[in-house]
């Protein structure tokens, strides 16, 4: 160990699952953790298959170097590298062979000059096979003669961390004070190894010094706190930008350490360790009078403006959704140690890298459908724009213009930036932006019966129903912001925050288009609670600066609710508990395009009914000589649901205009009666006699929402109709999700039990879409008077 360190351990661990950093990224976060005042590093990602799964394995000659060179990084910026090593999920403790291939792998180790190490039994079964449990009194007996074992056998290195099974207050059996678990580690382990806790959780709100004075009697000597505050490998829609905060400074004189095993995106990391250094610092220093010590929000404010120069600097990631290296801050070319032979995490809630999907964005033509599949490949940013120019390049002048990247790149504003650290700031609470829209929806949603549909009666004072709008209008602001974030991030200069960063901002935006859709819908059209269909049940309430999983009823991990400020958002919807409906994957081309979905108004007939046109003479692949009128498209494809509900038209628009739209029926058998009293005869006039020729066209218009064309025994479970019609120039497919999820919002808020679809049995990818999003085949053509299959799904 070097000379002058400090001998309170701080700084990080690199132990969540999931991919694991790129070399470059590590050298990085020495520089940050040198800058901060960090002084240890301890190398042990789950994912890396040398570490755990495969520990018995030395590493090959590339390995070594390159772990060595790792090392040899950290000591240069004064940093101790401890080495961990996690056999627990199948050693024989008592099999002398095992021992002698793990003192084999740590002697290489130590060889590349290595002298701090670390031993891990986490999360592991406490079962024993009949070897050990012949050889051994208990499971932690075998776990601690073990790590004396390699203690002794590295010659009593001054750092040698032991993390046990039970490893926080919530996993010791029955309690910390009475665990015999816990009791034999601390009488039996020598006392120069260090033992790791996490607090009473796994991922702890807050610690404190009488928790971790019991736990300090047990073990017998200060504990090392493995913090998971900011770690996110268990939800893959949610990441954790907020400071440093619930751990006073004062707890030093309690602990051996602290390391933060922080977000699986490395660029989110910034504010964390950046504030983690300064409550390090504020612990060392002595106070004197009335001196402040550690201040979360002066720490904060710090650490935004530092973010605020990085996310300034042009940085590029060296591969899209791989571990990012930087070829600003070094030039070293070599992947990472671990991506060697690493491995994806086995969960699929903590990847990013989703199978490929495909989105629709029309049902005219093949041209309306768009991939938003994850590139297999390694993708620049530069690759991304070259893509981009090449298919607009062979577009018309407005499909370049709607499907272009926004050019100019341009760093985040301050104002953005504490924005996209509120929304994302910490597990157990929300910042206070995500507080604000919080609690604006839930208000909203509790309050809707004031502007339902006979809500402005005598029940219901004038006063009450403004204050209604007032506080949408703030929530809608406010959802203004956040999609005017996304386009600021996909536009910004720095490219490797981009990249780590955009799936959390691009999932909430699309969340919000959905809420924000909904909102605007309520007014005048939500159902009271005297309406002979009822209205939108009540599900879930929390709102505020707790989370979702903590107004459960008890003091829960943070996993127990996933999805963070989206899934909260969601589960405010009437179909918040169908997450088909909301988990999507990034698409490849991110598009820092402005979308809004908002209700249908007359002035939009023309722009619509263009739209159809305009996709069913790309279905035909030319102008259709026969269709005259500039009107019928639009009046057979849309033109009964506008005149007769129109209440359940959204449309789709971009800076551009219209570029989309879902109509829906509530009930479509009432829908067909008014259709044929009113709706038919009106077409008859309008289209009073066709040439000769036309009979089956005349004949599509007219057999629109027959009442015979759907069996009772499907109304009876689906009563509600719905078609989807967008542009094919959308480069981000998800909009047109959000759309049919925002129309199903409406639906099921005035109690639908189930909505279906009709489509063409050749649309394989129209087919494939509505099933991702959770329709079933319910009704095939054979079984009706026209060909065609229906789709369902229950709301």
């Amino acid at each position: 160990m070097m000379e002058g360190r400090d001998d309170f351990l701080c700084g990080v661990v690199e132990g969540f699952y999931g991919r694991p950093w790129s070399m470059e990224q590590r050298k990085v976060l020495f520089q940050w953790m040198q800058r901060w005042g960090l002084n240890t590093y301890l190398y042990g990602p789950k994912d890396d298959l040398k570490h755990r799964l495969l520990w018995r394995e030395v590493y090959s000659a590339e390995e070594e170097a390159q772990l060595k060179a790792l090392i040899g990084e950290a000591e240069s910026r004064a940093l101790r590298f401890v080495y961990a090593i996690s056999p627990g999920q199948d050693i024989v403790f008592s099999s002398s062979c095992d021992l002698t291939l793990l003192k084999r792998k740590l002697r290489q180790v130590a060889e590349l000059g290595c002298h701090a190490f670390a031993l891990l039994f986490d999360d592991i079964d406490h079962s024993m096979c009949q070897a050990d449990r012949e050889g051994f009194s208990s499971f932690a007996h075998a776990q601690v003669t073990v790590a004396n074992e390699i203690f002794r056998f590295l010659g009593n290195p001054p750092v040698f961390l032991f993390c046990p099974t039970e490893y926080c207050s919530s996993l010791c059996t029955p309690s910390v004070s009475k665990s015999p678990y816990l009791l034999t580690i601390g009488e039996d382990l020598l006392p120069g190894i260090s033992i790791i806790w996490t607090g009473k959780k796994v991922i702890s709100r807050d610690l404190c010094a009488d928790s971790l004075a019991e736990v300090q009697s047990v073990i017998r000597r200060p504990p090392l706190v493995w913090d998971n505050l900011h770690a996110n490998d268990y939800d893959s829609r949610r990441v954790f930008l907020g400071p440093f905060k619930g751990r006073p400074p004062g707890l030093r004189a309690h602990l051996r350490g602290l390391l933060l095993n922080p977000n699986c995106e490395f660029e989110a990391n910034f504010i964390p360790l950046h504030t983690l250094g300064s409550w390090h610092k504020e612990g060392k220093e002595e106070r004197k009078g009335d001196e402040e010590g550690y201040g979360v929000e002066r720490a904060l404010s710090v650490a935004l403006q530092d973010w605020m120069k990085e996310l300034s600097l042009p940085l590029q990631p060296e591969m899209y959704r791989l571990p990012l290296g930087r070829q600003v801050r070094s030039t070293d070319p070599k992947p990472s140690l671990s991506s060697v032979k690493s491995k994806s995490s086995d969960s699929s809630d903590n990847q990013h890298e989703a199978k490929p999907k495909t989105s629709i964005t029309s049902s005219r033509s093949s041209g309306a459908l768009a991939s938003d599949e994850i590139p297999a490949d390694p993708v620049t940013d530069q690759d991304l724009e070259a893509g981009e120019n090449q298919v607009s390049r062979s577009s018309s002048h407005e499909k370049t213009s709607r499907r272009g990247l926004c050019s100019g790149r341009a760093p985040l504003s301050e104002a953005q930036i504490r924005l996209l650290v509120g929304l994302y700031y910490l597990p157990h609470e929300h910042g206070p932006p995500a507080q604000s829209l919080m609690q604006d929806l839930a208000w909203l949603k509790a309050n809707c019966h004031c502007v339902s549909v006979n809500g402005n009666g005598k029940k219901t004072p004038q006063q009450k129903a403004e204050e209604w709008r007032g506080r949408a209008g703030r929530f809608l602001a406010a959802c203004d912001d956040v999609a005017l974030l996304h386009s600021a991030m996909v536009n910004s200069i720095n490219r490797a925050v981009l990249y780590d960063l955009y799936p959390y901002i691009w999932d909430l935006r699309n969340t919000l288009l959905v809420a924000k859709a909904f909102i605007c819908w309520l007014e005048g059209r939500i159902m009271s609670e005297s309406s002979q269909l009822g209205s939108w049940k009540n599900c879930f309430h929390w709102c505020g600066a707790s989370s979702g999983a903590e107004l459960l009823g008890m003091e829960a991990e943070p996993w127990v609710f996933k999805g963070g400020l989206s899934g909260e958002v969601q589960m405010l919807m009437p179909v918040g508990t169908s997450r088909e409906l909301f988990s999507h994957p990034p698409p490849l081309f991110p598009t820092c395009r402005l979308y809004n979905i908002r209700p249908f108004q007359q002035k939009d007939k023309v722009a619509l009914y263009r739209m159809v046109h305009q996709l069913y003479q790309m279905g035909k692949g030319s102008q259709d000589a026969t269709i005259s009128h500039p009107d019928f498209i639009g009046d057979r494809c849309l033109g009964a649901s506008l005149a007769l509900c129109p209440e359940y038209s959204l449309v789709l628009e971009d800076e551009l205009g219209v570029c989309g739209c879902a109509v829906g029926i509530l009930d479509v058998r009432s829908f067909a009666k008014r259709c044929q009293a009113t709706w038919l005869p009106a077409m008859r006039d309008k289209y009073p006699s066709l040439p000769r020729g036309h009979a089956a066209t005349k004949e599509a218009l007219l057999y629109c929402h027959d009442e015979q064309d759907y069996p009772d025994s499907q109304l009876y479970h689906f009563p509600s109709q719905l078609k989807l019609e967008a542009l094919p120039e959308l480069v981000d497919c998800s909009v047109s999700r959000s759309l049919i999820t925002a129309l199903l919002t409406a639906l099921k808020a005035n109690s639908s039990q189930g909505v279906f679809c009709e489509v063409q049995p050749t649309d394989g990818s129209r087919i494939e879409f509505l099933t991702k999003l959770g329709f079933l085949e319910i009704l095939r053509g054979e079984a009706r008077p026209r060909e065609g299959v229906v789709l369902g799904r229950l709301l």
